[in-house]
């Protein structure tokens, strides 16, 4: 089964979801919070590994993609993509959460890589859940670009369903 939490950018869509995960062991993929400082990473749920995003530096090892203002290392992509991919595989978690898919992933760029791939697996499964985070604004262009046609939507205070 898909669920997308949905929301207006900055309204604390990934803070609920921190708190939903806290002390549970059933959850696992990547979000995306601010750090303390502001700045981007990906948290991955199960090991607390951060993967920062930003970067002013271009190097041959810190490829950027661009989107806007924003500048985002394409090897933290990589490693948030693998890491889903992986955690799939494993599926030893009731629930995956990929957050978020937005304008990079409409781009075939971000986390397009793991999506493309984990949610057409997760239609149609009753046992296992993918959580997708999407802003209310592109909530409708990540359903045509993914063909998603089933699916739940969730608002952050709807997570207390799933206790």
């Amino acid at each position: 089964m898909i669920y997308i939490l949905t929301g207006d950018i900055r309204t604390g869509k990934t803070t609920a979801l921190l708190n939903w995960i806290e002390g549970r062991a059933d959850v696992d993929g990547v979000l995306c919070p601010d750090s303390e400082n502001g700045k981007r990473y990906f948290l991955n749920i199960k090991t607390k590994e951060e993967y920062f995003l930003g970067t002013n530096l271009e190097t041959e090892e810190n490829k950027i993609i661009s989107i806007g203002p924003f500048q985002f290392l394409k090897s933290s992509f990589q490693k948030a993509n693998n890491y889903l991919l992986e955690a799939n595989e494993k599926r030893v978690s009731k629930y995956l959460i990929i957050d978020e898919l937005g304008k990079l992933e409409l781009k075939y760029n971000g986390l397009h890589d793991s999506a493309k791939v984990l949610i057409p697996k997760y239609e149609k499964k009753k046992d296992h859940h993918l959580i997708l985070v999407v802003r209310e604004s592109l909530f409708d262009d990540i359903l045509e670009h993914y063909n998603i046609s089933e699916y739940s939507v969730l608002k952050k205070d709807g997570l207390r369903l799933f206790d």
